[in-house]
C-alpha cells in the first residue's frame, strides 16, 4: 500500500481481510494492535480508521470484549426492494415467528462452545446498550449468530432475506427512535433466557423462548408507533 496509505485505501484493506477471515480470530476482528502492525500504520490511525468502520454499521466494538463484524447484507438485496416497500411489520413478524424459534432450537443443538462464548458477549451488548440505535445494531447481531448458529444455510439465506426486507422498510427506521426504556431492559432480559437456554442445549426451551421474544417485539413495535411514552 506504500508508505503513507489513504484512509481509503486502509479502510479498502481492512474490509478485504474482514471478508477473507484473514483479520478475524473466532468470529471477532483482531485486536487493534495486530492489525495495526498487519497495515503497517499506527495504532492511533487504525483506531480512526475503526471509527470509520463502526460508524458505516460494519463493525460493532464493545469495551473489553472485542469488535465483531455485522452480518453481511443479503446477496442480491435489489429484488427486494419492491417487496420492502409492500411489507408491513406484521407480515415479517408472521414470518420471523415461524422461522426464528426453529432457529433457535437448532443453534441449541448444534452451537459449538466457541460460538456460545460469542453469543454470551453478544446478548451482554444487547443488555448494556445505551439507546435504540446501539440496541438496533446489538439485536440485529444478536440473531443473526443464532440463525448462522443453526449451521443450516438454506434456513441463513431465507433469515438474511427477513432481515434485508426489513432493513429497507421505512417502519424499521422509525421503529428504531420509538423503543421505551422498559420495553429494551424487557428485550434485554429474553436475550439473556435465549442464551441460557441454547447454552443449556435445551431446543425446546430456546424454541418457547424465541416465540415469546418476538411476540414481545411485535407487541412493543405495534403499541410504539403510536406514541413513545414506556411501555
Amino acid at each position: 500500500m506504500g508508505n503513507c496509505p489513504s484512509d481509503s485505501e486502509l479502510t479498502t484493506a481492512l474490509r478485504t481481510g474482514i471478508e477473507t477471515g484473514g483479520f478475524l480470530k473466532n468470529g471477532k476482528l483482531l485486536p487493534e494492535r495486530a492489525l495495526a502492525e498487519a497495515l503497517l500504520v499506527t495504532r492511533a490511525r487504525m483506531r480512526r480508521i475503526l471509527d470509520l468502520l463502526e460508524d458505516d454499521g460494519t463493525i460493532f466494538r464493545r469495551h473489553g470484549q472485542g469488535t465483531f463484524v455485522s452480518p453481511p447484507p443479503a446477496v442480491g438485496a435489489s429484488p427486494f426492494r419492491a417487496v420492502a416497500a409492500k411489507v408491513m411489520p406484521r407480515d415479517v413478524m408472521e414470518v420471523r415467528l415461524e422461522i426464528e424459534p426453529a432457529l433457535a432450537a437448532l443453534a441449541a443443538q448444534r452451537a459449538s462452545s466457541k460460538e456460545l462464548k460469542t453469543l454470551e458477549q453478544l446478548t451482554q451488548a444487547t443488555l448494556e446498550a445505551s439507546d435504540t440505535q446501539a440496541y438496533g445494531v446489538a439485536d440485529d447481531i444478536f440473531h443473526y449468530k443464532i440463525a448462522e448458529m443453526a449451521h443450516n444455510p438454506l434456513f441463513l439465506t431465507v433469515y438474511d432475506s427477513i432481515r434485508e426486507v426489513r432493513r429497507q422498510s421505512e417502519w424499521t427506521r422509525q421503529r428504531e427512535t420509538r423503543y421505551s426504556a422498559s420495553t429494551l431492559t424487557r428485550l434485554g432480559e429474553q436475550h439473556e433466557q435465549l442464551f441460557s437456554s441454547i447454552s443449556a442445549r435445551d431446543s425446546q426451551a430456546a424454541a418457547q423462548i424465541m416465540e415469546t421474544h418476538l411476540l414481545s417485539v411485535s407487541n412493543a413495535m405495534l403499541r410504539n408507533r403510536t406514541y413513545n411514552g414506556d411501555a
